[in-house]
């Protein structure tokens, strides 16, 4: 007998697939997943002078990403298309995500938005929203009543 490893997601995703098609209801497996909405990873840092997004955007076009600010809100956005099977080629395994996506963040006050820098390379998003000077943020002291 050989040894399996045991994988507990896989096994729930199974027990799942089983009842709902007792259902009637179509297969949620993991390839149903791969076409749905999904999220890229980020990295938000900050200095004194500006905030720094980096949004993770691997085999996504530069034309098909879009950044929009409004009413406070930066919003990035676009779509990463699924490769087509093809006549010759046949996928075993699809584990990334493909379809639209969409990650929104407030902005502080203390960002100038029409001063905001956007550059895509390899892959990965950088944006860079620069403080205001007059917005720096002040200490001040709460009394205790």
């Amino acid at each position: 007998m050989a040894l399996v490893k045991w994988e507990p997601i896989r096994e729930i995703e199974d027990l799942f697939d089983r009842y709902t098609s007792k259902l009637g209801w179509p297969s949620l497996g993991r390839e149903a997943f791969s076409t749905t909405e999904w999220s890229p990873k980020v990295d938000i840092s900050e200095t004194d002078q500006a905030f720094t997004i980096k949004a993770e955007l691997p085999e996504v076009r530069k034309e098909d990403i879009k950044v929009n600010i409004e009413n406070g809100m930066l919003s990035i956005s676009g779509e990463r298309k699924q490769e087509k099977e093809e006549k010759d080629k046949k996928f075993h395994r699809v584990e990334r995500f493909y379809g639209s996506f969409m990650r929104s963040f407030t902005l502080p006050d203390n960002v100038d938005a029409s001063q905001i820098k956007a550059e895509y390379k390899d892959g990965m998003l950088n944006l860079s929203l620069p403080k205001t000077a007059e917005n720096k943020p002040k200490a001040t002291e709460v009394k205790i009543q």
